[in-house]
């Protein structure tokens, strides 16, 4: 039986914490309408949910190597969205 602290359990966890950010950019992407997107002056809705969806396959799919050129590029995406994106679409709609 092995301890809870051994390096394969923590080594499976690690392959699975790149997806939060894609994973939590996608769902906040479709929270928000087409008419909030083109108020913001922002790529439409349509456009980010494929972007974020693609990247957050793709964190899935290639979780073996963390440091791929695709993961990367789908990871600032998702940072793009979540720092330039989400903050402009939540000052539009807040209640």
């Amino acid at each position: 039986m092995r301890a809870r602290g051994s390096p394969r359990s923590k080594a499976g966890l690690c392959a699975y914490r790149p997806v939060k950010t894609p994973l939590f950019s996608f769902v906040s992407s479709l929270r928000f309408s087409d008419e909030a997107y083109r108020a913001a002056g922002k790529l439409n809705k349509a456009a980010w949910t494929i972007i974020l969806g693609l990247g957050l396959v793709a964190q899935i799919v290639l979780a073996g190597s963390p440091l791929n050129l695709i993961n990367l590029a789908m990871t600032v995406a998702a940072l793009v969205y979540l720092a330039d994106v989400k903050p402009a679409l939540s000052s539009l709609t807040r209640r």
